[in-house]
């Protein structure tokens, strides 16, 4: 298993993570097989969207922020309830097909860490399903 450590920029923030990915794979000499990607975080979560437009990232924040307003009476006391029920929708983990050492993504997609809850110093563990190249 390997670890990626990075530190978010503010509260709320779709940060890319897909260049972080792909070291990983080419630093291993992974070749054919999946990525299991998991944030160990109950405010933090991750997502693959849209990677051409930064604005996406910006309206998916944008968006939750307005589905899930941050002080709407939570019983919850700590001040970052919303960035719990944020993380469910967004979800834990993604699993990442790679083939020929690259891992495929569509054309405009990218893998993000959804932070709700920042700026945090956040751990992504990643572990290899495959055989690495001889």
């Amino acid at each position: 298993m390997e670890t990626l450590e990075l530190r978010t920029p503010r509260r709320e923030a779709l940060v890319r993570i897909t260049p972080a990915l792909q070291e990983l794979v080419a630093a291993n000499n992974w070749r054919d097989g999946a990525l299991v990607v998991f944030c160990p975080h109950t405010t933090a979560g991750l997502t693959v969207n849209e990677d051409a437009d930064p604005d996406v990232a910006a309206d998916m924040v944008d968006i939750l922020a307005r589905l899930v307003p941050r002080d709407p009476g939570y019983r919850h006391a700590e001040g970052n309830s919303d960035a719990h029920v944020k993380t469910t929708l967004a979800g834990p983990s993604l699993t990442l097909i790679v083939a020929d050492g690259q891992i495929r993504l569509g054309t405009w997609q990218g893998v993000y860490l959804c932070e709700f809850d920042g700026p945090r110093t956040r751990k992504i563990w990643v572990q290899w399903l495959g055989q690495a190249a001889p």
